[in-house]
């Protein structure tokens, strides 16, 4: 579920954001988001964003990765936006459901969620525990979700049906496999819009 590169890039909150600019939680998917992924492209790029470091990216429980999230965003100093793949975004989905407060809820201005693992399909890692079934109901915050057409994660027909519980726009990439640095998106500057529209709305 990770793209195959070397080490990932882990990094610390801006100095001093703007209450005004939002902090962007980067949260990568099962085994972390090497450094050609369109997350961590990003987070080179902006300071603003903050990749959530998990527990264990090898071994992933869902109530440590939503935990991990929460500490986040309720340490952040102002709006906060969520830029989750993969496993990330089951996590996000879990987290507001399930985890957050709505005190820090409301902290969150919105969520680009790409590439949706369904965790009844055969391809979900077997060391990702507690994410299924996927809770359907409304996010709290406003939503985009991306899917690929042959992301063998998960199908166009999962991510239509979480982005329509979830009451997320929805966009078909086309055949992009798992939207990660294996799609040749390169900085991805159409999600970069797409997460800019978030913070906009939010």
């Amino acid at each position: 579920m990770c793209d195959t590169s070397s080490a990932p890039i882990t990094l610390s909150f801006a100095d001093d954001p703007s209450m005004n600019d939002p902090l962007v939680f980067v949260l990568p998917g099962y085994g972390d988001s090497g450094p050609l992924h369109w997350q961590s492209r990003w987070a080179r790029a902006d300071a603003r964003f903050v990749r959530v470091a998990m527990p264990d990216w090898e071994r992933a429980f869902r109530n440590g990765w939503c935990l991990a999230l929460d500490r986040a965003v309720r340490a952040a100093p102002g709006p906060v936006l969520l830029a989750a793949h993969s496993l990330g975004t089951l996590t996000a989905a879990w987290w507001a459901t399930r985890y957050a407060r709505p005190d820090t809820l409301a902290k969150v201005r919105g969520a680009l969620l790409v590439a949706l693992p369904d965790p009844s399909g055969p391809a979900f890692p077997a060391d990702a525990h507690g994410f299924g079934p996927v809770p359907l109901e409304r996010l709290p915050f406003p939503t985009r979700v991306v899917a690929s057409s042959d992301d063998p994660y998960g199908s166009l027909a999962f991510a239509r049906n979480c982005a329509q519980a979830w009451g997320s726009a929805f966009h078909e990439l086309g055949p992009r496999g798992h939207i990660n640095a294996d799609s040749g998106l390169g900085d991805w500057p159409d999600a970069r819009g797409w997460l800019d529209a978030l913070a906009r709305r939010g």
